[in-house]
């Protein structure tokens, strides 16, 4: 796994009639998309039900009471998610799921307080 903390991912950041939505994810909003079983592997696959739940648990960062129903709704209003901002927001789940969880044999190698043998 290549080094995920070195480029951070910028958020995507949506005006609708004035107001800013900020998606991004956090280490909840991750956790909260993986106990209702979402796989972001699934999106390419069922991209008819998987994009709306990829929106809605990135709106969840900056957004928690926003309800799954004005997720969708919102989504519908912008006319639906390009191929980029699709892209753009599984590298923000990926960076966040990842991060501080996987690291490189450098990076483990880098903590003198720590030793591993397999």
């Amino acid at each position: 796994m290549s080094k995920m903390n070195e480029e951070r991912v910028n958020p995507i950041r949506i005006t609708v009639d004035g107001t800013v939505y900020e998606l991004d994810f956090s280490r909840e909003s991750v956790a909260f998309a993986e106990q209702r079983g979402f796989k972001a592997e699934d999106v390419i696959a069922f991209p008819n039900t998987k994009v709306p739940e990829l929106f809605f648990y990135a709106l969840r960062k900056n957004h928690k009471f926003i309800a799954r129903t004005q997720s969708d709704k919102l989504l519908e209003s912008i006319g639906g998610m390009t191929v980029a901002m699709m892209e753009r927001l599984m590298q923000l789940y990926n960076q966040t799921a990842y991060a501080h969880r996987v690291i490189t044999d450098e990076e483990l190698a880098k903590n003198s307080n720590v030793t591993v043998e397999m």
